[in-house]
């Protein structure tokens, strides 16, 4: 595969980091799957002349819940892609280009693809109160 120009490698995640690091095998400290494949794929797409590697995955979990999209991996949760081999990630809130970017970008552009209610949260702010009726 990775002799083949422009090979692009689409792989799921449970969760991902704001490293960038992808856990595609662990919920709540209990191995649900296998490394399967992933890493050969995005090893060929990082060795292939115009290759990317790209996650794609719901921005969250358990019914809007749970973010994907996550400060640090699950304790226990294994790294099935180091940061280093993803270029993008990809939620129904756009793309995160994580090419050439060092942690901090990474970081931001992580957490625009977020949903918006975990977005505070992942930048290590308070979530801004629910606007309801006033109270006296």
């Amino acid at each position: 595969m990775r002799r083949l120009d422009n090979f692009i490698a689409i792989n799921s995640a449970v969760e991902v980091d704001l490293f960038g690091q992808v856990n595609a095998e662990w919920v709540a400290g209990r191995q649900i799957s296998g490394i399967g494949g992933q890493f050969d794929y995005v090893e060929a797409a990082m060795h292939s002349k115009g290759g990317r590697s790209i996650v794609a995955l719901p921005a969250t979990a358990a019914g809007g819940k749970a973010s994907r999209i996550v400060r640090t991996l699950s304790p226990g949760a294994a790294v099935t892609t180091p940061r280093f081999c993803v270029d993008y990630i990809v939620t129904e809130y756009g793309v995160a280009d994580l090419r050439g970017k060092g942690i901090h970008a990474r970081a931001k552009a992580l957490t625009a693809i977020a949903h918006p209610q975990f977005r505070e949260e992942l930048l290590g702010r308070e979530p801004a109160p629910e606007s309801g009726p006033a109270t006296g």
